[in-house]
This record gives C-alpha cells, sequence and structure tokens, in this order.
C-alpha cells in the first residue's frame, strides 16, 4: 500500500469536506454556540422556574392531640414546620370528609386526588387523639417491660393518601412525610418526659459524616461521570455525516467512480476516507469538550457567586480534559471505521443516515453502562468496547492510576482489536462493487414473497441466514418469558424437547423448505466426505473438553455469575441429579445434538458461507448460536464450541460429524457432573485425569489438559488438511484474493 497515495485522498476527501458548510457547521459552528446559549436559556428559565404549593387535604384535624400540636390556625405548628415549609403546602382543614363514614375516606380520597383538587390527603381517625392518650396511660400501667408489640399495633394510625403516578402527588408526599415524622419525634419526646426517661434513649448517638475527599477529587468524581459519555457521543455523533457524505455522497454527486478507476488500491482509498473521518470525529469531540469545559467554568463561577451550594462544583480538572484528549483517539478510529463500512451500503444521504442509525443504538447502551454506580474497572468489563474505553477513563480521571494501569492493556487490546476488524470490513465492502453500485430497491410485500418462493437458490441467501438467526433469538427471548418455571423434572423434560424441536429445528427446517431448493443439501445431511471423519469428530471433542472446561472455567472468574442467578439455578441442578443418567443424555445431550445443528450449522451457517468467507460465517454463526444460550458465561462458552463445530462442519461438508462433536461435548459435561470422590477412589484411570476443586466440582489434572490439547491440535491439523468443498461464492473470493494486488479487479 501507498502512503503516497493515501495522503494524496486524504488532503482530497479533506478539502472537499472543509468546504461543505453543513460539515463546518455541525463541527464548529455548532459547539461554540450550543453550550453558551443553553448556559444562557438554563439562566432565564431559572427566574421562571418556582416550586408550586402543594394542595394537601387534613382528614380529621379536630381529633388530633393537643400536644404536641400538629396544626396552627390552618397551617403546619412552627415548632416542626418552618416558614419555608408552611410556604410550600397549601392546608385544608374543612371538607365533606367529616361528614363521611370511615369505609368511604379511601374512596371519597381517590376522587379528589384523580380530579385534581388535592395532591394529598391526610386522614387521621375518629377519637385518634384519645386513642393516642389511653395507649400512653396503658404503657404506663404495665410498664416498659411487659409492653408487647401487639399493643404497638392497636395504637391508632394515621393514612396517607398519595397518587405515586402523580409528579405533584409525590412532592406533596415527601414535603408532608418530613414534617409528619418531625412531629411523631416530637410526641416520642413528650412521651419520654412524662414517664421520667432521658431524652438520649431514643436517640443515643449521632452518627457524623466526615468528608475525606478534596475539592479537585470531588470535582474529578463528578465530571468522570459525564465528560466521557459526551467526548464518545461526539466522536461517534462527528463520524456520522463525515462518513455518509464520503459514500453516499459521492455516489449522489457521481466522483465515487471517477475516484475507483484511479491508480490507487481500494486499501488505499479506504484508508484515505477512513482519516478523513477520523480527523473529523476527533475534531468534534475535541470542540465540543472544549466548549463544554469552558461553558461550564464560567457557569459554576456564576452560580457559586449566587450560592453556597454551588461551591463543590467547578471546571474540570485539567488533567482529565488530557486524559480526554488522548482517548478520542482510538475511539474516533473505531467509530470512524464502523459508521465508513456501514456508509458504503447506502445510495443517498438520507438511506446512510438510515443504516448508521443501529450503529447508534448498539452504542449507546455500551456507553450508558459504565454510568451504573455498580459498575466498576475490573477484568470482565474491561474486555467490552467502548464500556472498557469509559471506565478506563473514569478511572484515570479520578486518580485511579493503579487500577487503569492494571487494565489499561486489556482495554487498549480490545479497543484495538475493533479498529483492526472494522477498518478490514470497510475495506472489504469497498472491493465489493455488488455493495458500492447496489441496484435500487423498491420492496413489496406481493413482489417480495414472489421473489422468495419464485427465485429461491439451492441454498439460503445471506440475508435469510441472518433472518432465521434473529428469528431463533425473538423466539427465545419470548419463549423466556411466556414458558412456565419447571416445577419437576417430568416438565423440564417437556419444555426442553417443546423448546428444542418446536422453537429451534422446526423454523430451520421449514425455512429450509421454503426457501431453498435443496433442503438436504442447505441442511448438511449428507455423508461426510470423509468417514472417518466421524469419529474423529467424536475423539476432538474428547480431547478438547479439558481445554474448553478451563475456559468455562476461567469465563465464570472474570464474569461470576450472582448470588440471585445461583438460586435461581439450584432447583435445576437439584432436578438433574434426581434423572437417571440415560434420561439425562437424551435430554442435554442427543437432542440439542440434533435440533441446535439443524438450525445453526444446517441453515444458517450454509447461507452465511455464500458471503464468501468461511471464517467470518463461522464466526457469525457461533455468536449467534452462542447468543441463543441464556447466561452471559454460557453464551461466551457456547460460541468459542460453536467455532470449532462450525469448521468441523465446513471441512467435511456434512451436519454429522458436528452432531457427533455436539453430542459428545455435551455427554462428557453431563458425565462430569457425575463424578465423586468415591468413582474416582474406584476407577483409577479417572484419578490419573480428574480432581476433585476445593469447592466440590472436579476438574481435569493439568498435565491431562495439556495431552489431551496438544493431541486435539493434531486432530484439528489433519481435518484441516482435508480436502475442501468451497461453495460458489468462497471460490470466487479465493480466486481474487490469489490474484496480484495491481491486477486485482473489483468484484461483481
Amino acid at each position: 500500500m501507498s502512503w503516497t497515495n493515501t495522503k494524496l485522498i486524504y488532503l482530497r476527501e479533506l478539502r472537499d469536506q472543509l468546504r461543505d458548510r453543513r460539515t463546518l457547521f455541525t463541527i464548529v459552528i455548532l459547539p461554540l454556540l450550543m453550550y453558551p446559549l443553553l448556559a444562557m436559556v438554563w439562566c432565564q428559565m431559572q427566574q421562571f422556574l418556582k416550586e408550586r404549593p402543594s394542595k394537601v387535604l387534613i382528614v380529621g384535624a379536630e381529633h388530633l392531640p393537643a400536644e404536641p400540636a400538629l396544626l396552627k390556625e390552618a397551617i403546619f405548628s412552627s415548632i416542626i414546620c418552618t416558614e419555608m415549609e408552611n410556604g410550600l403546602l397549601q392546608l385544608e382543614t374543612k371538607s365533606k370528609f367529616d361528614k363521611l363514614p370511615a369505609s368511604d375516606v379511601k374512596s371519597t380520597a381517590e376522587r379528589e386526588i384523580a380530579a385534581r383538587l388535592y395532591d394529598l390527603v391526610v386522614y387521621f381517625p375518629p377519637d385518634f387523639a384519645a386513642n393516642l392518650d389511653r395507649f400512653r396511660q396503658e404503657k404506663n400501667k404495665v410498664g416498659e417491660k411487659n409492653l408487647q408489640v401487639a399493643d404497638l399495633d392497636q395504637a391508632p394510625q394515621p393514612e396517607i393518601f398519595v397518587d405515586s403516578a402523580s409528579d405533584s402527588s409525590r412532592v406533596a408526599m415527601s414535603r408532608v412525610d418530613l414534617i409528619l415524622r418531625r412531629w411523631r419525634e416530637t410526641l416520642v419526646q413528650q412521651n419520654l418526659i412524662q414517664s421520667d426517661i432521658p431524652l438520649g434513649v431514643a436517640r443515643p448517638f449521632e452518627v457524623v459524616n466526615t468528608d475525606i475527599a478534596e475539592t479537585f477529587r470531588r470535582r474529578a468524581a463528578l465530571w468522570s461521570k459525564v465528560l466521557p459519555f459526551v467526548v464518545l457521543i461526539w466522536a461517534l455523533t462527528g463520524a456520522f455525516y463525515p462518513a455518509v457524505d464520503l459514500c453516499a455522497g459521492e455516489k449522489e454527486r457521481g466522483t465515487l467512480e471517477t475516484l475507483l478507476v484511479s491508480p490507487a488500491m481500494r486499501s488505499e482509498i479506504v484508508w484515505g476516507k477512513l482519516l478523513t473521518v477520523t480527523t473529523f470525529s476527533m475534531a468534534t469531540s475535541l470542540l465540543n469538550l472544549a466548549c463544554m469545559g469552558l461553558t461550564g467554568s464560567l457557569f459554576f463561577m456564576q452560580m457559586a457567586q449566587q450560592s453556597s451550594m454551588m461551591l463543590d462544583l467547578g471546571p474540570p480538572p485539567l488533567a482529565s480534559l488530557c486524559w480526554l484528549a488522548v482517548a478520542v483517539v482510538p475511539i474516533s478510529a473505531l467509530f470512524s471505521a464502523l459508521a465508513l463500512a456501514i456508509a458504503a451500503f447506502a445510495r443517498s444521504t438520507k438511506e446512510g443516515q438510515y443504516y448508521l442509525m443501529p450503529l447508534l443504538l448498539i452504542s449507546l447502551p455500551l456507553m450508558v453502562l459504565p454510568l451504573l454506580p455498580q459498575v466498576r474497572l475490573d477484568l470482565g468489563f474491561s474486555l467490552i468496547p467502548v464500556t472498557g474505553m469509559m471506565l478506563l477513563l473514569r478511572a484515570l480521571m479520578e486518580g485511579q492510576y493503579f487500577e487503569a494501569l492494571r487494565y489499561a492493556p486489556f482495554v487498549l487490546g480490545v479497543t484495538g482489536l475493533c479498529c483492526w476488524l472494522a477498518i478490514r470490513w470497510a475495506v472489504h465492502q469497498f472491493n465489493s462493487e455488488s455493495v458500492l453500485f447496489r441496484e435500487s430497491e423498491r420492496f413489496g410485500v406481493g413482489l417480495w414473497l414472489r421473489h422468495l418462493i419464485r427465485d429461491r437458490g439451492d441454498m439460503p441467501s445471506p440475508t435469510e441466514a441472518i433472518a432465521c438467526g434473529i428469528l431463533l433469538l425473538v423466539i427465545r427471548f419470548v419463549a423466556s418469558f411466556t414458558i412456565p418455571m419447571p416445577t419437576g423434572f417430568s416438565h423440564f423434560v417437556m419444555t426442553t424437547v417443546v423448546v428444542q424441536i418446536a422453537l429451534i429445528a422446526t423454523p430451520a427446517c421449514l425455512m429450509a423448505i421454503m426457501l431453498t431448493r435443496k433442503p438436504r443439501q442447505t441442511l448438511l445431511l449428507q455423508a461426510p466426505s470423509f468417514w472417518l471423519t466421524l469419529p474423529a469428530a467424536a475423539a476432538l471433542a474428547v480431547l478438547l473438553h479439558p481445554t474448553l472446561m478451563f475456559l468455562a472455567t476461567g469465563i465464570r472468574e472474570i464474569y461470576p455469575l450472582s448470588n440471585e442467578t445461583l438460586r435461581a439455578l439450584a432447583p435445576f441442578e437439584v432436578m438433574l441429579r434426581e434423572a437417571t443418567l440415560p434420561q439425562l443424555l437424551l435430554l442435554v445431550a442427543v437432542t440439542p445434538a440434533i435440533c441446535e445443528e439443524l438450525a445453526f450449522r444446517g441453515f444458517i451457517l450454509s447461507g452465511l458461507r455464500r458471503l464468501g468467507h468461511k471464517w467470518t460465517a463461522i464466526v457469525i454463526c457461533s455468536v449467534i448460536f452462542g447468543v441463543a444460550h441464556g447466561l452471559l458465561q454460557q453464551s461466551i462458552a457456547a460460541t468459542i464450541v460453536g467455532i470449532v463445530i462450525g469448521y468441523i462442519a465446513v471441512k467435511t461438508n456434512s451436519l454429522l460429524p458436528a452432531m457427533a462433536y455436539h453430542l459428545v461435548h455435551n455427554s462428557l459435561g453431563v458425565l462430569i457432573g457425575r463424578v465423586d470422590a468415591e468413582l474416582i477412589a474406584n476407577w483409577p484411570i479417572l484419578d490419573a485425569v480428574l480432581l476433585l476443586s476445593p469447592d466440590g466440582g472436579v476438574e481435569y489434572r493439568w498435565n491431562a489438559m495439556v495431552i489431551a490439547g496438544l493431541c486435539g491440535a493434531l486432530v484439528l491439523l489433519w481435518i484441516k488438511r482435508l480436502p475442501y468443498h468451497p461453495c460458489a461464492e468462497e471460490r470466487l473470493q479465493t480466486a481474487l484474493a490469489q490474484q496480484t494486488p495491481l491486477l486485482r479487479p473489483a468484484t461483481t
């Protein structure tokens, strides 16, 4: 690749973008104007914002005790309520409630609140003061030692009627509840004085809060939750418009063809456009960060002069801004590569905006996740793209340098890997003219149905394979909420069989019959290329099981199961222990090996292989297979297992070896669960392979795992050397890849 050509393309695209007034407005003008205007509008709005008094009805005010007084002249007593608090409450004590029986108070209060006549109704039962006084007298008679809890329950109880769906009612509730608590505390103090008990008995100690955080650390903690999100969201937004304009915009202007016929290679064109999009993404993010920091500094300085409550706030520390400026480089590169690859599909600017919306919807949850208080930087979260970077920035801004240094290699490694994959995807998109210059599509239900039936091919298309995968995931999601939890083993058997046959295998088989001309070939229901691969797949499952079990244990260490999940899984473990071994093997090993392989390595993998890249098809199919499993830990482990099974299915051109691997793998999981100390003692060969872990589980010995792993690698190497049966699209891509770069034409 010539970096001179890349530089020329980069400068050309940069000049074109700088000539575009819309780009300049989005990147430069908008940040310069938006934040000062927002701060100005906020300051103006503060003059109009005021708290509205809450309308509160006090029913049974005449039943209140005289001392301590709750009400005085239709407002709360000044002993328990300040003048400002009374100003926020509009009390009424006379109403039609006074003539109602106690049984009708609730229904009437509901109607009054629903009609917006009152925000809150406080009801004191008849003879509230007399009952309270009688309770005091009874308490004094029986003495403190003989007072029972049941006696306290007999004390008269006031009742508050509130509409939790109404903001004004909730606000009124918070205001009145605070005052009633003070009144109750005053009442308790009065009872203690009458009983000659020191007031300190009711409140033996006071908790003193001492904040050890310095001012700059409090500011850093506040800004560390805001600024990383702002930087990342603007880096993503800043990559959107240039990516769409450099792909769809050039198609509309007819300049993309000129660029493609130039001596520059497609990869050089992609790198030039990628550097341009990254430049604008970084500029947008940094300019927004600078404008927000400057406006925030001026705004908080002004607020600090007006109110002492804002003293803890202030401009972000300079070190935080430096860390954000460094982190914006890899994040902008990642978002720019993704946006460029997706924008290559678009034929117009409007269509490009539609295509980029899913990228925003996927990125937002990853950006919001670090904002949760229980999410901290650890090994598990550092391996999640975008989320790990936000947590790393948060740790650096809060001064937790040891934690940041500890997990920085994982965060940077994952971000770099995602950048590399996104760039490869963008290059692949530009190498395919069927993507860049696809024909205009008109969608109609009738036309679409006729196309599905009349123009169906021998194998499913990648779109149909993805649709099948999404359909299975949606069915599984709905079934997890609609199918009741098994109450016994028979119920568990019925649920598992229904899910496997009706919800996984049947949709895939029906789609193979309806959408393809060769369903048996689509589902790979044919003899393997070499029958020896059938026992080899079973042996490979045995040899790789220790390594995969070790990886599964490591995944559970990185992402441990919560206590709630362990409690939810406990009944299933008991249920499975009560089943006989043949029943368990038939249910957990045989049924999934048939049904899941028909769906995932059958229909979905066959359709994805028409992308022309077998490993891309295997990885996508394995990810769908992993997501179909319930728990995150299961999904990651299942994805790894799915990659091995998918490779076997592709190399053998048959589903039988894949089923054999799946069957043996699941069977070993069942058998390992039945191993205990007595069985190991009775079978010396098991003692040479297995050992009991401290928590009562069973693990493979290190020497057995290493030997088995090496033997498994040899089996995989033998399978790799077997003749390969690529599909037409894979043969085409292989032929293109073997051509010299200078003679490489674009695919059609």
